[in-house]
């Protein structure tokens, strides 16, 4: 295993089974069926099609329908957490996305990379998003990278290192510009 920059080590990956290609394949044809192209409102479904795929998805969780999952067995969303319009979920490892946490339009949580020094291995990590954070439109979430609890990753920003809990990052690569009050909450659905 090799050490990534945040918090969870990088480990290579042996090449996908064949079940887990017909389980992806399987997974795409539910999603253009019946996940794409479901109407905004319908939640309650969406978290029912990610649940008999196999994710783990908390109550009143809003998942957008153009939202991208690459593998909802490796994905768990808390109760009252947002996936927004057209976010990118690339799950070769498992993404967990906390309590009321909002993942943004257009952002990228990716937990997969190749070791561009090795023969291009694919290497992943899992992401951690915390209770109450906020990854912003736009931005990218990298292998092994821990959101910690309120914290703010802005727009657009780049995050390749963990994140303090509270903190209010900005930039490409991201950098600490500010803290949010403990007492802050997403309050989006309630």
């Amino acid at each position: 295993m090799r050490e990534g920059l945040a918090s969870h080590p990088l480990r290579i990956l042996a090449r996908p089974s064949l079940a887990n290609k017909l389980a992806r394949f399987a997974w795409q044809i539910g999603y253009f069926a019946i996940f794409r192209f479901s109407p905004r409102p319908f939640n309650a479904w969406r978290r029912q099609i990610l649940r008999l795929s196999g994710a783990k998805i908390g109550s009143r969780a809003v998942i957008y329908p153009s939202a991208r999952i690459w593998a909802p067995w490796n994905l768990e969303v808390a109760d009252d957490a947002t996936v927004g319009w057209e976010c990118e979920l690339y799950n070769v490892a498992p993404i967990r996305i906390g309590r009321e946490a909002i993942v943004s339009q257009y952002a990228f949580i990716c937990t997969a990379t190749h070791d561009m020094r090795d023969e291009f291995q694919l290497m992943a990590a899992p992401i951690d998003i915390g209770q109450n954070a906020w990854v912003a439109a736009g931005a990218f979430v990298g292998p092994g990278v821990s959101v910690g609890e309120g914290a703010i990753v802005g727009a657009r920003c780049v995050v390749t290192r963990s994140v303090e809990s509270w903190a209010i990052m900005a930039g490409n690569p991201a950098r600490p510009v500010g803290t949010r009050p403990p007492t802050a909450r997403n309050r989006l659905h309630s």
